[in-house]
């Protein structure tokens, strides 16, 4: 993997410990949200309703980099159930703990059967309300998960209970709607997006989605990596970090 941005002498290889320092998180006392997809060249974020074959070597290497960096992993109920998840594999760095997947879910339709609840060393954290069954939330309590019961699933909502919890390197793996609800809400700090050398059309979806209408959020370029083809970008909100007031 070979470092093309900042600009030096030159593209250079990156070694594993120099890997982890370029995608190391800011110092912050406020959760500050990394969010991290794939896509084709063409913007099609899944092929056959998965991200997975759209994954490179690289991004793989990447995306167990980010969540061994992350305190919690932050993820939509549906791209849970579609991409099978389990617990994350790997302690966060300098802990002996895995950081826990936390699901953000309205209905609490979740499985307490899956990988997710059973293939795990760290409870999941359910983020869900009141308006949630409260059969189901009973159901993934005795399956071991944390059922936080909010007062909303807005992004300022979600974002404070993970504050409380401090777990404040926050790692969003999707999928669209809410990555789309943090654009709306102006929280993502930063965006962590391979570019796949592939072409492939189809109906995908964008990597958000949501409401037209919220302000476009300037980026800024802070790291490009190229392996094989794939550019794997990485750009920081442009202005202070942390959540908006």
């Amino acid at each position: 993997m070979d470092r093309i941005w900042p600009p030096g002498d030159g593209p250079h290889a990156v070694p594993d410990d120099a890997l982890a320092e370029h995608y190391a998180y800011p110092d912050v006392d406020a959760p500050y949200v990394r969010v991290n997809f794939v896509s084709s060249l063409d913007g099609a974020v899944a092929v056959e309703g998965l991200s997975g074959g759209l994954g490179t070597d690289g991004d793989k290497r990447v995306f167990g980099l980010l969540r061994e960096l992350a305190q919690v992993v932050l993820v939509g109920a549906g791209t849970a159930r579609a991409e099978g998840y389990r617990g994350a594999r790997r302690p966060v760095r300098g802990t002996a703990v895995p950081p826990p997947i936390a699901v953000v879910t309205g209905s609490a339709d979740l499985d307490p059967g899956s990988a997710l609840f059973t293939d795990t060393a760290v409870p999941p954290i359910v983020l869900t309300t009141a308006d949630a069954p409260r059969a189901r939330r009973d159901r993934l309590t005795a399956a071991g998960a944390d059922v936080a019961v909010l007062d909303s699933l807005a992004p300022a909502a979600l974002l404070a209970e993970l504050g409380r919890r401090g777990l404040h390197r926050v790692l969003c793996e999707g999928g669209p709607s809410l990555h789309g609800a943090l654009v709306e809400a102006d929280a993502v700090d930063e965006l962590c997006l391979t570019v796949s050398p592939l072409l492939a059309a189809g109906d995908a979806g964008r990597i958000a989605t949501g409401r037209a209408g919220a302000a476009p959020r300037a980026m800024t370029l802070v790291g490009a990596l190229h392996e094989d083809g794939a550019l794997l970008l990485r750009y920081r909100r442009t202005g202070d970090v942390g959540p908006p007031d």
